[in-house]
């Protein structure tokens, strides 16, 4: 059986909240020519990685009637996570005779199942070595969403690995649970508050030095070639035109999107028209009890002046 040796791939690994750009930044930059990005893959929920898939990719395949929504409300709860993850697998470009390939060869490697930290990993890494070779790319990448939180543990694997994590103003991102998602956001302002604090906290403290990249999503559709231009240089790579008319450029999400909430907006050209709607979507109220809970961090990314850093966080 393998060790737990770092794996001695490249890849590019986005992060953020829930909300704060992640999917227009991986299309982004899977318009670049040396890169193959892909939307998130939840490779830490199903039940395991290994036969568990392999039963959910028999019944995928087979279309039975209890599989073919991929709603919650329409697939025995059993399956969902194990169902979705193949979902996800079919947005980043693959077929399900891929990933069943994929598996067994990881099962064989581990001689077992795919159920801990480091076997499913090494799945993902093979997902993104599939999908580098084939698209003739020099780097794959995907997104880990709020996983950014634990950038340490991803970097112990993946040594030669960047991290790029987009943040957004937290009161934004706020209106946007409560107004845009309600069905499956944040129901609260304190609960986004929180959450987004477990996001935004802790990477840049913990990240080995030199691989992790902080992006502020209001500087990304401001000024998109100079954020670009440092995300580049920050990954090695060399600037090109295609970053900048990503929503020209065919993408295996918006080919394949199945009900990704954020692929529409994602397929449109970068704008800043969203910039500050927290101003009037949320009540004065609702504003002071964020900054009053995040005002620490909230300050540190440069969305509060200093003068009116608000948080409970500080004063304990």
């Amino acid at each position: 059986m393998p060790g737990t040796a770092p794996f001695s791939t490249t890849p590019v690994l986005l992060g953020g909240e829930n909300r704060s750009g992640t999917t227009l930044l991986s299309v982004v930059l899977d318009s670049h020519p040396d890169m193959v990005v892909g939307p998130e893959i939840d490779f830490l929920e199903p039940l395991n990685l290994g036969s568990h898939i392999l039963e959910a990719t028999d019944l995928l395949t087979a279309h039975l009637p209890q599989v073919t929504s991929y709603t919650k409300s329409g697939i025995d709860p059993f399956w969902y996570d194990g169902l979705h993850f193949l979902v996800q697998c079919l947005r980043f470009g693959l077929d399900l005779e891929d990933v069943r390939a994929l598996v067994t060869k990881v099962m064989s490697e581990v001689a077992g199942e795919i159920v801990s930290f480091v076997d499913r990993c090494r799945l993902i890494n093979e997902i993104g070595e599939l999908r580098k070779e084939r698209a003739g790319a020099r780097r794959w990448g995907l997104k880990l969403q709020r996983k950014i939180a634990q950038v340490d543990a991803y970097a112990r694997l993946w040594p030669q690995a960047h991290f790029v994590h987009i943040v957004r103003d937290g009161r934004d991102l706020a209106a946007s649970h409560l107004k845009t998602v309600p069905d499956w956001g944040y129901q609260t302002v304190a609960d986004a508050a929180e959450g987004w604090l477990e996001v935004v906290s802790r990477p840049h403290q913990v990240s080995p030095p030199n691989v992790y990249f902080e992006l502020r999503y209001e500087d990304l559709v401001r000024h998109p070639r100079r954020s670009l231009t440092r995300i580049l240089d920050h990954l090695g790579l060399p600037w090109h035109e295609a970053v900048l008319r990503h929503a020209e450029h065919k993408h295996a999400l918006f080919e394949r999107p199945y009900g990704h909430p954020a692929a529409n907006s994602a397929g449109k050209p970068l704008h800043s028209g969203r910039l500050g709607r927290y101003a009037e979507e949320l009540t004065p109220e609702e504003i002071m009890e964020f900054e009053r809970i995040a005002g620490c961090e909230l300050s540190r990314l440069g969305y509060l002046p200093v003068g009116r850093r608000r948080s409970t966080h500080e004063q304990h």
